[in-house]
């Protein structure tokens, strides 16, 4: 017979440990992370128990764009300094959080028109294609476009901001003014042309880039083109799933903000991210 005392015979208090004692205000928690506050902001305006799950998807998914926009940028940055190791491990972080955005559908995926249809009313003219952050993230890839910095034009902080973005070179634009620093012939039209403008194929880009993908099949420079394959995979999951989404919930009714609805969203989700990487591919 076991004479030991038994571990259930104590009972298990923390009443001692320190994370138990009273803070002197909000905790260090919440003033660092500020949960009080992200937890404040769903406000349902209907009865319908499925309202909360859409604000909450939608919520989580701006905070996903907003950690994309920073790695981008990040990666842009370091791109111009030709420090293609830093601009690595920020494509590499937003992978994964890109990862997540797509995963954060979930909540939501399965609505039904009518379960949908229980809140839908509630946010009117609202859209989530009226996102500034999403908009930055679009832009960002080289999908540039006036009529949508000019939406938004009614709140100026935010217009100017994502004019600024606008103006500025896409993440591919300084990808590919790296790659021409690295002797790669990257046609001068492409280094000089109008950055405002949305990025289209340019048959010299798909030399460049089967010139890489036929060389060693371990030089970095196919490893940035794999690695911006997988973000540009990652993006046309999201914009599919968003149809996806829509479709099943909506079926092809005209969107809240006045669009085509399913009609829009398939064309826009059709659009190429970075395209002469998937165009190469056939090449090799």
């Amino acid at each position: 017979m076991n004479n030991c005392p038994s571990a259930l015979a104590e009972p298990v208090t923390d009443d001692s440990h320190p994370l138990t004692q009273p803070f002197t205000g909000a905790s260090p928690y919440d003033t660092y992370v500020h949960a009080s506050v992200l937890n404040s902001l769903q406000h349902p305006l209907t009865e319908a128990p499925d309202e909360m799950g859409f604000l909450v998807t939608t919520q989580v998914m701006e905070l996903w764009f907003t950690l994309i926009v920073y790695e981008w940028r990040s990666a842009r940055v370091a791109f111009a300094k030709d420090d293609l190791r830093a601009a690595m491990d920020a494509l590499v972080r937003s992978r994964r959080a890109l990862t997540a955005l797509n995963g954060a559908w979930a909540p939501i995926a399965a609505l039904t028109p009518a379960q949908f249809n229980g809140f839908r009313a509630a946010f009117g003219q609202a859209s989530g294609f009226q996102s500034a952050m999403y908009r930055h993230m679009e832009f960002l890839l080289g999908d540039k476009s006036s009529g949508m910095l000019r939406a938004h034009r009614g709140d100026p902080a935010v217009h100017e901001a994502l004019a600024e973005t606008y103006r500025e070179p896409s993440l591919y634009d300084e990808v590919l003014a790296f790659l021409h620093r690295q002797g790669l012939p990257v046609p001068r039209s492409v280094r000089e042309r109008d950055v405002t403008s949305p990025y289209t194929s340019e048959p010299g880009v798909v030399d460049v880039w089967r010139h890489i993908y036929a060389g060693p099949q371990h030089h970095p420079h196919l490893a940035l083109g794999e690695l911006l394959t997988d973000i540009a995979e990652l993006v046309t999951r999201w914009r599919f799933e968003h149809v996806l989404v829509v479709r099943r919930a909506m079926g092809s009714k005209p969107g809240s903000a006045g669009s085509a609805g399913l009609a829009w969203l398939e064309k826009r989700a059709a659009r190429p991210v970075f395209p002469e990487l998937w165009e190469v591919r056939g090449d090799v």
